[in-house]
């Protein structure tokens, strides 16, 4: 008869084989998916490196751009301003929330010979800070960084924070719009009132660039556009953190 000990024995060494195979397989995945993960993130390093290096020649900046990682416009986005701006030459810009893209929008006017960017942003040091980057690159001219706190303001049947926009000029109607603000912590969907405040302004062939457009938030903001603004044509270009551009297209 087979002694009991062998087969428990004999058990026990099976139950850690598979163990240590199931392990093995799981280690194996792992290593997988890290080195796909690792082979993606360069791919999108790489990807802003080359957009960072197409401002720069685009633009040709002789100082170098605040800084365009963290809470900052990715390269790739800035670069699809630039672009944009570059090529249909807007007369009037409207930004909510300044920095790196100020700098970028302004210059790309400069080059233009013509056009005004009204750069909305509520804190008062961001505001000092962008007007800093403008007067060091030699763009003061071709942007004003407006003093615009959050106020609280209804649209529809809510009341959001939103830029006081005082300071806008009346009549002139808007080419574009780059909006990277407010931040998301302000309020749910913290970005829907660039609609009813602003999309009545804009000039007819106008775009409307929205940055983060990856986030759950701004998804429902373009699903309530859309509904909203029929007349505006959405696209979504492939960005480091998602990105949405509207042409506002008026029906006849």
């Amino acid at each position: 008869m087979f002694p009991m000990t062998s087969f428990l024995f004999l058990a026990a060494t099976v139950l850690l084989c598979g163990y240590t195979l199931h392990k093995v397989r799981l280690i194996h995945l792992l290593l997988h998916d890290v080195r796909d993960r690792s082979q993606r993130d360069n791919a999108g390093l790489f990807r802003q490196l080359e957009a960072l290096q197409g401002l720069y020649t685009d633009l040709g900046l002789r100082h170098s751009l605040p800084d365009t990682r963290g809470w900052a416009a990715s390269p790739d986005f800035l670069l699809m301003l630039a672009r944009h701006a570059l090529a249909e030459k807007p007369r009037v810009i409207v930004e909510c929330s300044s920095g790196t893209s100020t700098v970028v929008l302004a210059r790309c006017l400069q080059l233009n010979g013509a056009g005004k960017l009204y750069s909305l942003e509520h804190e008062p040091h961001y505001a000092a800070q962008t007007r800093r980057q403008l007067a060091r690159h030699g763009l003061s001219e071709w942007a004003v960084v407006l003093d615009a706190p959050l106020k609280a303001q209804d649209f529809g049947d809510a009341t959001w924070p939103w830029y006081s926009t005082d300071g806008l000029p009346d009549g002139a109607g808007i080419d574009m719009i780059a909006i990277d603000g407010p931040p998301q912590a302000t309020r749910a969907l913290a970005r829907y009132p660039a609609g009813p405040a602003l999309f009545g302004r804009l000039a007819p062939g106008a775009a409307v660039f929205l940055d983060d457009a990856g986030r759950p938030d701004e998804q429902l903001i373009l699903r309530r556009w859309a509904e909203e603004y029929p007349e505006m044509e959405q696209h979504q270009p492939a960005c480091e953190k998602g990105a949405a551009v509207l042409y506002y297209r008026p029906r006849a």
